[in-house]
C-alpha cells in the first residue's frame, strides 16, 4: 500500500472560505485519482484544526508526528491560497520524502478588484524556501483542478515516489556468483550498501538445489499448481518430458520461497553453468514465471540489472512486468532497429497475440539443457532502462522505443526501433553500461528521470 500525506495549506491574509472550499475540491479529486491507481492510501489533516489546513505554527508538530507515525511515502502540499511556505518547508524537511507542489489557477478578481487566492505567487515563494533547505520537489504547473495537466501530473508523481520508495528499501537475492568469464557483471556490493542502502543477500546454487528438493518433498501442492500452469500454457519440444517440467516447477517454487524468506524484491541468478551441472536445466522459464508475478529474476547474476528491474517495475506502480534483455544485434535492414533478446526469461503474459509459446532445450549449450522459452513478445511503446556504474559514477540510462517487425529468433525476443540507434549505441559503448537492459511497456522515461531528483548519487542519462 502506497501512503500519501495530503497537507493542504493556506495563508491568513487571503480568503479563508475560498481556501476551505478548494481543500475539499482537492481532496475529492485526489481520492478519485488515487482510487483509479489502486493501493494508494491518503493521510490528510482534517482533524488538526477547524479548517483542515496547514497555516498555524502551533499545528506543526502534530502534523509532522502524524506523517511519521503513519510512515507516509510522499507528501502533497496543495496550495489552497497563497500557502504557508515556511511551514511547508519545515514539514518537508522533517519527513524527508518526495514532495509535490501544486495550486489551482486563480479565478478573475471580483467586481472590487480583490483577488481570493494568489496561489501561483505562493508557489513561487514555497519553491524558493524548499531550494534554500535543499529539499527536492516535484511541481505541477499552476492549472485548473479538472485539467489533464493536474491529473497526469498527480499520477506521475505517485509513480515517481513509488520508484523512490522501492529503491530505498531494495533487497536482492543473489543466487551464486557471476559466471567466471563475465567481468561485465562485476558490481561493488559494499558501495551499493553504503551509498544507496541496497542489500544483497547471497546464497549458493547448492542452497537452491536443497530448496528444490524440499519443494518436491514438502510443497507438492505448490509444485503441482505450477506444473498445471505450464501444461495449460505452453507447448513442448518433443524431448521435454514430464520429469523436466516437474523440475522447472520445483525451481520456480524454490526461488519464490527463498526470495520471500529474505524479503527480496528481485533475484539475480547465475543461470549457467553450475545450475546445469547440478540440476541439468536452464532457469529461463522459471525466471519468466516469477517475473510475471512481480519478482523479477535477472540473468548472469547481474546485480545492477536487478536494481534496474525494480526501478522500471515501480514506474508502472507494479502493474506491468518487466523483461530483462540482451542488446544483441542490429536489424539486418532497419538502421534504427535493434534486437532485445534473452534465452527465455521474458514474461509469458507479454507474448505477442497468436504466437506459439514453446519450451525447449538451450540450443547453444552442450546437451541442450531443458527450460528455454521461445516466443516473441508484443510491441508498442517500450521504455528501456539501465542502472549502472563504475568508478563511483552511477547513472540511470533511459530511452523510449517502439516495437517493430524483424526476423524470427530462438528464445524470447522483441525487435525495437528508436530515433537514432547509432547515438544509443555510442552512449552505451562509452559507458558505464553493459549489454543488459530492462524493458517495460509504456512511456516511463519522464517519471524515472524525475525520480533521480530524490536519489542522490544517480544521474539520469537520456537517450534521443
Amino acid at each position: 500500500m502506497f501512503k500519501l500525506g495530503l497537507i493542504p495549506t493556506r495563508r491568513k491574509l487571503f480568503n479563508i472560505p475560498e481556501a476551505i472550499r478548494y481543500k475539499e475540491l482537492v481532496k475529492e479529486k485526489v481520492e478519485n485519482l488515487s482510487w483509479e491507481l489502486e493501493d494508494v492510501e491518503l493521510y490528510d489533516i482534517d482533524w488538526v484544526n477547524d479548517e483542515g489546513l496547514l497555516f498555524d505554527e502551533k499545528d506543526l508538530d502534530k502534523v509532522i508526528e502524524h506523517l511519521k507515525d503513519n510512515e507516509v511515502d510522499a507528501i502533497f502540499f496543495p496550495h489552497c491560497n497563497f500557502g504557508s511556505e515556511d511551514l511547508v518547508g519545515k514539514v518537508a524537511r522533517a519527513i524527508g520524502k518526495p514532495v509535490l507542489l501544486w495550486g489551482p489557477r486563480d479565478d478573475a478578481p471580483d467586481e472590487n478588484g480583490i483577488r481570493a487566492r494568489d496561489t501561483q505567487c505562493g508557489l513561487f515563494a514555497t519553491s524558493k524556501v524548499l531550494r534554500r533547505m535543499n529539499i527536492p520537489f516535484t511541481y505541477i504547473e499552476n492549472s485548473w483542478i479538472d485539467s489533464k495537466t493536474f491529473e497526469e501530473g498527480f499520477k506521475d508523481f505517485l509513480r515517481v515516489a513509488n520508484i523512490v520508495r522501492e529503491f530505498n528499501q531494495l533487497r536482492i537475492l543473489q543466487i551464486s556468483t557471476r559466471p567466471s568469464p563475465f567481468w561485465t557483471m562485476i558490481s561493488n556490493e559494499g558501495e551499493l550498501l553504503e551509498r544507496f542502502g541496497i542489500q544483497v543477500v547471497p546464497v549458493t546454487i547448492y542452497d537452491l538445489k536443497l530448496r528444490m528438493d524440499n519443494a518436491l518433498s514438502n510443497e507438492a501442492d505448490k509444485v503441482e499448481e505450477v506444473i498445471n500452469y505450464i501444461n495449460e500454457s505452453f507447448e513442448r519440444e518433443y524431448y521435454v518430458t514430464d520429469e523436466h517440467i516437474k523440475k522447472i516447477a520445483a525451481l520456480k517454487v524454490a526461488m519464490a520461497d527463498m526470495a520471500q524468506e529474505v524479503g527480496a524484491k528481485a533475484i539475480a541468478i547465475q543461470c549457467w553453468t553450475s545450475l546445469q551441472d547440478l540440476v541439468g536445466l536452464v532457469p529461463c522459464l522459471a525466471n519468466a514465471m516469477l517475473t510475471d508475478e512481480g519478482v523479477p529474476v535477472v540473468c548472469e547474476t547481474d546485480i545492477h540489472g536487478a536494481v534496474t528491474s525494480i526501478l522500471a517495475q515501480a514506474a508502472a506502480m507494479g502493474k506491468k512486468p518487466i523483461f530483462f534483455a540482451d542488446l544483441t544485434i542490429r536489424h539486418p535492414e532497419n538502421e534504427n532497429a535493434e534486437l532485445l533478446w534473452h534465452c527465455g526469461p521474458f514474461p509469458p503474459s507479454l507474448a505477442k497475440t497468436g504466437t506459439r509459446m514453446v519450451i525447449g532445450g538451450h540450443y547453444l549449450m552442450e546437451g541442450k539443457p531443458f527450460g528455454l522459452g521461445n516466443w516473441e513478445i508484443k510491441g508498442g511503446d517500450v521504455t528501456i532502462v539501465r542502472f549502472d556504474g563504475d568508478h563511483g559514477d552511477y547513472r540511470l540510462l533511459l530511452g523510449e522505443a517502439k516495437g517493430t517487425t524483424g526476423p524470427y529468433v530462438k528464445g524470447t525476443y522483441l525487435w525495437i526501433e528508436v530515433n537514432d540507434w547509432p547515438s544509443w549505441e555510442r552512449t552505451i559503448i562509452e559507458g558505464p553500461y553493459v549489454h543488459h537492459v530492462v524493458g517495460i511497456h509504456g512511456k516511463h522515461k519522464r517519471v524515472l528521470t524525475e525520480a533521480t531528483k530524490y536519489i542522490p548519487g544517480v544521474t539520469p542519462e537520456i537517450l534521443p
